[in-house]
């Protein structure tokens, strides 16, 4: 979950390490740390409690320069989150530095072996067993190269992590290594880069080569060098990246997720181009390897994701059982391997993550391949490690998204499950060719309407959050599909506002949680209906009787409705409006109102909306 940026070329180290960190802040900032060497100095240390803008303090008063370095920005796992606890971490000799993404689950016994042969550790971190290890083989086999000595060590490791590593006595080399965290190796014109991801680097190069498990890399200025852990050579497999630099950046916007909830027509655009015929309602899925036979075979869709994209998969099982009449799973993916599940190679298994290095989600990934089931998977990054493993790829081309809280990723990932909803019913023959064409042509209306969304409800979001900023608890209620919005809104709320907030399904107001209704409760209640789809007009009037429970018990109810629905009003104190839409396409325009609402509560408050407290954005650790 942490940060990593690593530089050798002719430029100043100190300013590229440091523009590389502040891109990937979003990913740890606990603490920061740089590294470098190749100076008059030997190698120079700075490293600083908190966020970058510290680190940047301690350095304008303290300067370093070299040729070569390494700098990390830390989301605390093992150790306070201290100075002394900052990356990089040293060996005894204060010549060899490491960085470290992951969780070393061996560290203790490790720590204990390495103390009886003359170690001296100076931090609670896990990382610094790394920089020890290192040493210890090198001063087993005196001479040996330092990638050798990295390839020795990395196979005493149990657990997970991308690493980087400097030694003052082999100037100008950096070396890398990876088992489960991510990492990418950027190629530039004469300069060479190592980051965590992709956004670290963009503005300096995009031809990348995506680090995979079991690889090493040797940066020098003459190149890189790829080889396995056993030190068999490796080719080079560089890809280029499309994403706009300024695409990172926040465009004069005051948050990130700003930002990205604006984005959300555009990725959603680009999320279905080249993906749907609106001449022919056909769906056009062209990464994918798991056959048409196999998808008619099926016996059920598992799906496993975490947080937000579990969310999505609690949508998507409604729009792919209804579409396309399949049974549908979902797995929290990091409960999923733990329950024993029951092997069923007919079954198909969809992974859903916004980085695609989500520890739990390939976790699932591989119990589910070791089940015997081929794997699906929808995921924001080309070339992740998900996507790698999987038999098939909808990338969501929502760009990169760095604010903590998934807005952008979590409308792309529905929209990428219908386009398989639809997908699956046209090849399993459960849809007619009429049907196929009207939704088509229905989600092609949806960033419109989203764009519609965005100019109407932003500034009744902003008035609202002036009445709610100061209460305590949130209650949100949806029904059917509406209720995996119901809980995504209660996580965005309680993620960046830190209000304490929860989504429940409306039929189930009547066991339990009537009992917490009263004059301080904000209920938010979507109450949206599709008037040509018979079962959505039921829910609808389900949910009104829910929202009279909530207002005959002094409840104060904020209403997520149609455009143009009078009866509503009458019954609640806010009603947000949205436009008509199919009802499996409705949750995309559902969630934009609860995004908003909980930035503009999250402001009021002060929180920290890009980076909350106690969260990273790529869980790369269970």
């Amino acid at each position: 979950m942490c940060g990593i940026v690593g530089y050798i070329g002719p430029k100043a180290v100190v300013p590229v390490i440091i523009e590389g960190l502040r891109r990937l802040e979003y990913r740890g900032y606990d603490s920061a740390g740089i590294a470098v060497a190749g100076g008059p100095d030997g190698m120079q240390l700075r490293r600083a409690p908190g966020k970058l803008r510290n680190l940047e303090a301690v350095l304008a008063d303290s300067p370093v320069h070299g040729s070569f370095g390494i700098g990390h920005t830390r989301w605390a796992t093992h150790g306070r989150p201290t100075e002394e606890n900052a990356h990089p971490h040293r060996d005894c000799t204060g010549t060899l530095v490491v960085v470290h993404n992951g969780i070393v689950e061996n560290y203790l016994a490790l720590k204990k072996e390495l103390i009886a042969a003359g170690h001296t550790f100076v931090t609670e971190t896990d990382t610094e067993i790394i920089a020890h290890l290192i040493e210890e083989e090198i001063k087993q086999s005196p001479g040996v190269l330092l990638e050798e000595a990295v390839r020795r060590a990395v196979k005493h490791l149990t657990g997970a992590f991308a690493i980087g590593v400097l030694s003052a006595n082999e100037p100008n080399k950096l070396v890398a290594a990876r088992m489960g965290p991510p990492a990418v190796i950027g190629i530039g014109d004469g300069e060479f880069f190592l980051a965590s991801d992709v956004p670290g680097i963009l503005h300096h190069t995009r031809d990348i080569h995506f680090l995979q498990d079991g690889e090493v890399a040797i940066l020098t200025p003459t190149g890189v060098e790829l080889t396995d852990f056993q030190a068999a050579p490796l080719k080079l497999k560089i890809q280029r990246i499309t994403w706009d630099p300024i695409m990172a950046e926040k465009a004069g916007y005051k948050h990130f997720m700003l930002k990205e909830i604006n984005e959300q027509p555009r990725a959603i655009r680009d999320t279905t181009l080249g993906r749907i015929s609106l001449e022919t309602g056909k769906v056009h899925l062209a990464e994918m390897q798991i056959s048409d036979e196999d998808l008619r075979n099926a016996s059920q869709i598992t799906i496993a994701a975490c947080g937000t994209s579990w969310h999505a998969g609690l949508a998507g099982k409604f729009m792919i059982e209804r579409l396309a009449r399949i049974p549908v799973e979902v797995d929290y993916a990091s409960e999923y391997r733990y329950r024993d599940p029951i092997a069923d190679p007919r079954a198909i298994g969809l992974l859903i993550t916004q980085s695609g290095e989500t520890a739990d989600t390939i976790a699932a990934q591989r119990e589910l391949i070791s089940k015997g089931s081929k794997t699906l998977a929808i995921c924001n990054v080309v070339g992740a490690a998900v996507t790698r493993e999987a038999q098939g790829t909808i990338t969501t081309n929502a760009g990169p998204e760095i604010g903590v809280a998934s807005t952008k990723a979590f409308t792309a990932q529905l929209t990428a499950l219908f386009v398989l909803a639809l997908h699956l019913a046209q090849v399993r023959g459960t849809i007619t060719e009429a049907q196929s064409l009207h939704l088509v042509e229905e989600l092609s209306k949806l960033p419109g309407k989203l764009e519609d969304v965005l100019r109407s409800v932003d500034d009744q979001c902003f008035q609202l959050a002036k009445v709610f900023h100061t209460v305590n608890d949130f209650l949100f209620l949806g029904r059917g599909i509406h209720y995996p919005i119901a809980l995504e809104g209660a996580l965005k709320l309680k993620e960046i506002s830190y209000i304490h907030a929860e989504g429940y399904p409306a039929g189930e107001m009547k066991h339990g949680p009537n009992a917490l209704i009263d004059e301080t409760l904000p209920v938010v209640c979507i109450a949206t209906k599709d008037p040509e789809d018979p079962s959505s007009v039921l829910k609808y009037e389900k949910t009104l009787s829910n929202i009279q429970e909530v207002t005959a018990r002094s409840g104060r109810v904020i209403a997520i409705a149609i455009e143009g629905d009078e009866e509503i009003k009458q019954l609640v104190e806010h009603t947000i409006q949205i436009p008509q839409a199919p009802e499996l396409l409705l949750p995309v325009l559902e969630v934009v109102p609860l995004q908003l609402l909980a930035y503009h509560i999250a402001v009021r408050r002060g929180c920290d909306v890009d980076q909350p407290r106690n969260l990273a954005k790529s869980v790369t650790v269970e």
